[in-house]
């Protein structure tokens, strides 16, 4: 009896052991690889002691009780569950993790969103190769560069240790790899918002958004959904020479929309819209005539481009650039950027245009030397160039004045003349005219000494009878001299009245003409001559004094009725009165020259008195 009841006694005691054990072990299962839970007990430097109710306590380092990027949070007397590696180490303690407590956990949290595709909440915090490392709770997941954003980001550095939510793409439990996305879950949000953008979206509305991405002709902004353009020239009314100068990526900005197509999708922003336009009362602000200080914005082939205000541009024309620097490069008499004196010559405020002047804020060399050098005056020069048409030379004001090739010689012509001239050399020069308006200076070199010829030709006038020298001969007529040297010219067709005798080969060098005076060049020296004009004014005189063209008479006709009429009267007896000589014999009967030349007088003093 004794025996039973000790029996009794000693399982009863064994039961109340299990159950303390029991107790003590809690809910968990208290074998190796499993997950217990622990009270803190200390926080020692570095690792917190760890009581999970074996014979001996267990030690984690204390980053293990922090997230990834963060600072541990915990406290002596928290509970928490821990990971059994094994009972006890060499040195008596258990060994424990708190890190793979987490990870086992998250793991089996994770396979469940996993299998109803749901999104997971981590944080990124660390970089790979190929990618990012991501905290999801205890469990490390690789995050693709390709799937951080919709777009390429440059810079990840502001999305680290800021819990976002991500969409698990792929997971292997046996081997441990994760693999999660984040644009997938910005793609789907942004498909809702694009869809509740566009059926509202009309033009003229003013939305936010943000610099997506710039190119050379605008910047793509993300409005939420959907991207728009806004084209370089509607970010600003100043001149945008490329979109960088104003925006950047990533910078949020202000926009309006200019034109959406439905069809198509695209969307056409502005920045400009939403400032008062510059050009508005532009005439009144730069009248004719006024002089302003604007800032060199772009400088191109034909001109420059001056900021009055920003917004507001004028074009300073080459030609308007300088008073002396013509045909040079609008580069190398501005610079970008510089800041310059302008004038306006004309705005055209519906084609958005200024017309400026550089030129005219300086005085105007032209007319401070038509003011210090009177026409007739002598100056010196340096001949700065040398062309097929005469010399230039170099003027006081940085101006320069032209020697044509016939006013460089009296005495030889210009092309042979301007040999005896070189680049670089000082001349003196008599000007000859100045015209302010188009800007030139007419020089003289032969004008400094008298011109030889000048007395002769000062005594021939149009109309007058010469004679002439033949110094040479062309198929298009005769060279010829007056006066020993006076150059003249007889055209082809002015040779002879007749077309056969219009022949310059019936000349020879040296041959003395009579001619008539055409035309008188004074300044080239130079006297056009006409044979066939002499001959015909030779007839009208002849006409004039035997007959009249009127009655249709001519010179052969006056001269046969007269000596009809001597032949009736006997003519040809020798009287005292005639005081003629004859010198050829005549016939018996006929008249002679000379009583036929009396006849003729006769006749025609009886035909005048008739009249």
């Amino acid at each position: 009896m004794a025996t039973n009841t000790s029996n009794a006694a000693d399982a009863a005691q064994k039961e109340d052991f299990a159950a303390l054990l029991e107790e003590s072990f809690g809910d968990g299962d208290m074998s190796e690889g499993s997950v217990i839970k622990g009270t803190v007990l200390s926080i020692d430097g570095d690792n917190v002691l760890i009581d999970v109710g074996l014979k001996s306590e267990g030690r984690i380092p204390l980053k293990e009780f922090g997230v990834p990027g963060q600072a541990a949070e915990i406290e002596v007397g928290d509970v928490v569950d821990v990971y059994l590696e094994r009972m006890e180490n060499r040195n008596g303690e258990a060994v424990l993790s708190r890190e793979r407590a987490r990870r086992e956990e998250a793991w089996t949290q994770l396979e469940i969103a996993f299998e109803k595709t749901e999104r997971v909440t981590g944080t990124i915090f660390g970089r790979v190769k190929g990618g990012f490392t991501v905290d999801l709770a205890g469990a490390v997941a690789f995050l693709p560069g390709s799937q951080v954003d919709v777009r390429p980001i440059r810079d990840v550095g502001p999305m680290m240790g800021n819990p976002q939510p991500f969409q698990i793409l792929k997971m292997d439990r046996r081997r441990g790899n994760i693999v999660v996305s984040r644009r997938a879950v910005l793609e789907e949000s942004r498909a809702e918002q694009r869809n509740e953008l566009l059926a509202n979206l009309k033009e003229g509305q003013v939305l936010e958004g943000m610099v997506k991405n710039i190119t050379d002709y605008g910047a793509f902004v993300d409005l939420g959904g959907v991207d728009g353009l806004l084209h370089v020239t509607d970010i600003a009314w100043r001149r945008i020479n490329h979109p960088t100068e104003a925006l950047s990526i990533g910078q949020n900005v202000k926009v309006q929309v200019i034109r959406y197509n439905s069809e198509t999708k695209r969307i056409s922003l502005g920045m400009k819209q939403l400032d008062a336009d510059p050009w508005e009362g532009v005439e009144l602000k730069y009248p004719l005539g006024a002089r302003y200080t604007g800032r060199v914005s772009n400088i191109t082939d034909y001109g420059a481009f001056v900021e009055l205000e920003p917004g507001v541009e004028g074009l300073v024309h080459v030609s308007e650039m300088s008073w002396t620097k013509k045909n040079v490069h609008p580069g190398k008499i501005v610079s970008t950027s510089q800041e310059v004196d302008v004038m306006v010559l004309e705005v055209d405020s519906q084609k958005r245009r200024i017309s400026l002047g550089l030129k005219q804020c300086h005085d105007n060399p032209w007319d401070a030397f038509a003011v210090a050098h009177p026409v007739g005056g002598d100056i010196e020069g340096e001949v700065k160039n040398i062309t097929e048409f005469g010399l230039f030379v170099g003027l006081p004001g940085e101006i320069d004045g032209m020697v044509h090739l016939s006013d460089l010689s009296w005495e030889i012509n210009g092309e042979e003349a301007v040999k005896g001239f070189e680049k670089g050399q000082i001349i003196t020069a008599r000007i000859i005219d100045i015209d302010v308006e188009k800007e030139r200076i007419s020089l003289g070199v032969k004008q400094l000494s008298d011109d030889p010829l000048a007395g002769a030709i000062e005594g021939i006038s149009k109309g007058d009878t010469v004679t002439c020298t033949v110094t040479a001969i062309t198929d298009g007529g005769l060279e010829v001299t007056v006066s020993g040297s006076l150059p003249g010219f007889i055209r082809r067709a002015d040779l002879s009245r007749e077309r056969s005798e219009q022949r310059p080969d019936r000349f020879a060098v040296g041959d003395r003409v009579d001619a008539r005076v055409i035309s008188v060049d004074k300044r080239e020296r130079k006297l056009v001559l006409s044979v066939k004009a002499h001959e015909m004014a030779e007839e009208k005189q002849a006409m004039a004094d035997f007959g009249s063209s009127d009655s249709g008479a001519s010179l052969g006709d006056i001269l046969g009725a007269a000596l009809n009429k001597a032949k009736e009267e006997g003519a040809g007896e020798a009287t005292a009165d005639s005081g003629a000589i004859a010198t050829e014999e005549v016939s018996p009967g006929e008249p002679s020259i000379s009583d036929a030349s009396d006849i003729v007088e006769e006749t025609a003093e009886d035909d005048r008195e008739k009249r």
